[in-house]
């Protein structure tokens, strides 16, 4: 396989976790006489733009399909940080009643709705049908296309040139990530500018966070490496700001390089410098994610049988994207793991992809009593451990595996 940025031949392997269903392909009850498409997750790592990706197995059509069930509002957190990047944005670029704002997987409206509010002109692209229509029933303007080029020319030419384009956790999602960001070069303003939201590949690496590798994420992204596929589409990074999104995440702030240009700002040269002291463009560098997630993955396992030779009930919380990766690169079963309550009615009466393991609403959890509460998505830990406070009642406690195991 070559490298999707620059086309280079991949040859330094970063981890690989054996096969495993799409991470969002939940299996209804009346298919599970049927067999599901396991395909391989391997990363690798291009050792001449330093993009991080997974090699392709299986087809984008394939992984965001009319069945979605990533619905973004399900999430408080997520929500409230939506909400914050709107006033913020409104107020640093002067966004109005004759500003336009499209966003690239708008998922169910949990940003465009603030924009909405605010009297801004928004659009929505969304690919997948499950979520544009719960973002169409907020009121909103959603296109069912993916983008790339083409969408945007097509835009363009309906009035949507855009003052303010946001992406948020799609990036890392796009098979052809040069086309995606031609796109947007071709549908900003002169004046216009695009944000990019994605969890950096520095923080995967430090925290040994192999569970956000799976088939839907195509990239693993360092500044170093976006800065180069920008540049190569007509875009200038000017601004780059840390995040807590996601077990850390980047706000990557671009303007099209033939338009008028901002100042490129001190904290862009800071990020590029700290990624090359931390060693990303050294092989050196990814050496040691493979090693941890075996660790990781031997604590757990340890963990969940030395629980059941107790005669403790472990179940989970949160049927997310990350736990079906660890889920199913530990082999973990129902038998170790009795069901993963969601609030996402989507999810609920589903079973997770491999492990089949069976979703139910959060409810159950205090019908169950269990012992321990397996947090899959931990990056909301916090926020679970809130909503769930019940749980401590009967002295049940939560557990993380990532990126070491704790019982809290």
């Amino acid at each position: 396989m070559n490298c999707r940025g620059c086309a280079a031949p991949l040859s330094l392997p970063l981890i690989d976790l054996g096969t495993s269903p799409p991470s969002n392909a939940y299996v209804h009850a009346d298919r599970l006489e049927q067999a599901e498409q396991w395909v391989p997750l391997k990363v690798a790592v291009c050792e001449q733009c330093w993009l991080v990706q997974t090699e392709d197995y299986t087809s984008a059509d394939r992984l965001f399909d009319a069945e979605y069930a990533y619905f973004s509002s399900f999430s408080s957190t997520w929500l409230n940080h939506a909400e914050r990047y709107v006033a913020e944005m409104s107020e640093r670029f002067g966004l109005s009643a004759d500003s336009r704002v499209v966003e690239i997987a708008a998922n169910d409206g949990y940003l465009l709705q603030y924009v909405a509010a605010r009297g801004i002109p928004c659009l929505g692209v969304e690919p997948t049908r499950s979520t544009a229509q719960a973002a169409r029933e907020k009121g909103l303007e959603i296109r069912e296309l993916f983008f790339g080029r083409d969408t945007a020319t097509q835009l363009r030419s309906e009035g949507w040139s855009a003052d303010l384009m946001a992406a948020n956790n799609v990036l890392a999602h796009v098979p052809d990530i040069n086309d995606f960001l031609a796109g947007f070069a071709t549908l900003l303003k002169p004046t216009g500018v695009a944000t990019f939201e994605f969890p950096q590949l520095l923080t995967l690496m430090a925290g040994a966070q192999f569970d956000t590798l799976y088939h839907e994420h195509y990239s693993y992204l360092s500044l170093t490496a976006v800065q180069t596929l920008c540049e190569r589409n007509g875009l200038e990074v000017f601004d780059v700001r840390q995040l807590s999104t996601h077990g850390g995440s980047l706000r990557v702030f671009v303007q099209r390089k033939d338009g008028q240009r901002r100042a490129v700002l001190p904290a862009v040269q800071q990020q590029l410098q700290t990624e090359l002291v931390a060693g990303v463009k050294t092989a050196e560098y990814y050496a040691t994610l493979a090693p941890a997630a075996e660790r990781i993955k031997h604590d757990l396992l340890r963990f969940l049988l030395q629980a059941k030779a107790d005669g403790k009930r472990v179940v989970g919380y949160g049927a997310a994207a990350k736990g079906n990766t660890l889920l199913n690169y530990a082999g973990v079963k129902a038998d170790l793991l009795a069901w993963v309550a969601d609030a996402n009615p989507h999810k609920q009466g589903k079973f997770l992809p491999g492990s089949r393991i069976p979703i139910v609403a959060p409810a159950q959890i205090e019908i169950d009593k269990p012992d321990y509460v397996l947090v899959l998505p931990w990056n909301l830990l916090q926020e679970v451990s809130q909503q769930l406070a019940q749980v401590r009642q009967w002295d049940g406690r939560f557990v993380i595996a990532v990126p070491e195991l704790k019982v809290l």
